[in-house]
């Protein structure tokens, strides 16, 4: 019985830990999110690079995806931020390399830039490459499933203008609260000569009843 016990708990100690190093290496892979936006749109992408290794991540180079256009990026603290551009002068790869120690081992560090999606619904395929202060570089191209895969934004069909749609309504709502605004002080404005109006009214009652009753 002890024996079977044991083994048991061996069993479910082998799975925890196999459990825990596959969450481990999961979640030590490149990403850039959203992992959905859609087309046309002004979006704001975050890639996060954690480190896998006991050694620290100096660089990080980041393929555009045919058909975005990065616009702008977020400065970091102690990094440099760099292009390459295509033939049609539009950004085909960027690059942020550290200016000091880097991502240490244990850490992630996030780097956030905008990007315009493409008009057409695709799938974005993010592939990066991740440079460690050893010379060993770790390439996030695999596809989905892989053992280093890269990271994919589906660009689904939507309205761009969206954003105007969202002003609009904005504006709408604006108007309508000063209006509501400016009824409400009609209103207000109003009450005072009501009230006066009506103690007047009853004082005259007042006062008719009084005689009366002499």
């Amino acid at each position: 019985m002890k024996s079977m016990i044991k083994k048991v708990s061996n069993l479910l100690l082998l799975s925890f830990l196999g459990i825990f190093l596959f969450c481990s290496i999961a979640s030590a892979h490149v990403t850039v999110t959203p992992d959905e936006s859609t087309t046309g749109a002004w979006e704001t992408y975050t890639m996060k690079v954690p480190v896998e290794k006991d050694v620290a991540t100096t660089k990080v180079t980041l393929k555009v995806p045919e058909g975005l256009e990065v616009k702008s990026y977020q400065p970091v603290p102690g990094w440099n931020f760099t292009s390459e551009k295509d033939a049609n002068g539009k950004l085909a790869t960027i690059t942020y390399e550290t200016t000091g120690e880097g991502i240490l081992p244990g850490q992630f560090q996030q780097f956030t830039f905008v990007a315009k999606n493409s008009d057409t619904a695709t799938k974005a395929v993010w592939d990066a490459f991740q440079y460690y202060k050893d010379g060993t570089v770790v390439e996030w191209t695999g596809d989905e499933g892989s053992e280093k895969p890269h990271a994919i934004t589906n660009i689904v069909a939507g309205a761009a203008e969206g954003n105007n749609h969202d002003a609009d309504s904005a504006k709408e709502e604006t108007k309508n609260d000063k209006s509501n605004d400016t009824q409400s002080n009609g209103q207000s404005n109003s009450l005072p000569l009501i009230l006066s109006s009506l103690a007047a009214i009853l004082s005259l009652a007042a006062f008719v009843l009084a005689v009366r009753k002499k």
